[in-house]
């Protein structure tokens, strides 16, 4: 099952010619999540496309800055063009949502679907979307304004019985199910068998976390422990950290410190300010893998796998 992530923009707030602002799709089992929508986005989407805009039906906004956000207009614009009829549901803040309904009442006549707004709490932790294959979890982040980032994590999965297990035990049907649910299993002589010998979990549940405008935060990190692939922006080079804190923004620098407390996988950097062109970019790279060597720069277009850890599941049980 694909669990994968494609990067649309990786500018900050002052797109450059080869750069957009920040916009993600994430593609978890065939269902696809845009996470922040800057402008040009629904260009990005084109592009760079595997996306067909009648399977994108959620958005996840971080916050109410121009470069986060000024795309979701042309997108809910080119939806109507091509006359969707399903609900468009999106997670922001409170105040998008009048933003979202002046934009509906002026230039909606056409519109054949619903604008679903549903208000995030950017202050706390809180599941806000669930469905049968995953949870997205609200990260309060630190920046001028209210801004969150959010964690996409796959359900662990129903475990897998061990075939020899069930001709040793002569299992019933009844048993083997109890058994999958992580129940132990009795024997008719009263002995009682642990789960851990009895079946194994499939594979490890995979999680992205995205890490939009912030500063350096050490509850982003207690939040996103262990995940495989975690997105974080890095503004500026070290050198500028002065820059950083004044804007709210982190260092390539500080973005490793926070993989590396987190214990993460991978760490991708993006949301790099205009003021370095193309050829300055390997320096994030550089400045972050002095710290967690799994670092590496976001490239707008291409697609990121995380795959499931089968093997390991098994060795584990």
């Amino acid at each position: 099952m694909t669990f994968s992530l494609t990067v649309l923009g990786s500018s900050s707030a002052l797109p450059t010619k080869n750069r957009f602002p920040t916009a993600h799709v994430l593609n978890v089992h065939e269902r696809f999540f845009l996470i922040d929508c800057g402008e040009g986005t629904q260009i990005q989407l084109k592009r760079y496309g595997n996306v067909k805009y009648s399977r994108l039906d959620n958005i996840f906004i971080s916050h109410m800055h121009g470069d986060h956000v000024f795309g979701i207009f042309g997108l809910l614009s080119s939806f109507a063009l091509i006359g969707r009829t399903a609900d468009l549901h999106i997670y922001a803040c409170k105040e998008l949502a009048g933003v979202l309904s002046a934009h509906v009442k002026y230039f909606g006549e056409n519109m054949k679907y619903k604008v679903v707004h549903h208000s995030v709490d950017t202050e706390s932790n809180a599941v806000i979307y669930e469905d049968q294959y995953m949870t997205v979890e609200t990260i309060p982040l630190k920046h001028r304004i209210p801004t969150c980032g959010f964690l996409f994590r796959e359900k662990t999965p129903q475990l897998n019985i061990r075939k020899e297990v069930i001709k040793k035990y002569r299992l019933s049907v009844n048993e083997i199910t109890l058994i999958k649910n992580g129940g132990d299993y009795k024997t008719p002589s009263g002995e009682t068998i642990p789960n851990s010998r009895l079946a194994y979990l499939p594979y490890s549940p995979r999680a992205y976390a995205y890490c939009s405008d912030t500063m350096f935060c050490r509850k982003v990190a207690e939040t996103v422990v262990g995940v495989d692939l975690l997105y974080h922006e890095a503004t500026f080079l070290s050198d500028m950290k002065a820059s950083a804190r004044q804007t709210g923004h982190s260092t390539a620098k500080e973005a490793a410190e926070i993989a590396l407390l987190a214990k993460v996988k991978r760490l991708l950097l993006g949301h790099f300010s205009s003021r370095y062109d193309d050829n300055m970019l390997p320096l994030f790279a550089k400045e972050a893998r002095e710290i967690f060597p799994d670092s590496d720069i976001v490239r707008e277009g291409m697609t990121y796998e995380m795959k499931r850890n089968e093997k390991d599941c098994r060795n584990k049980s």
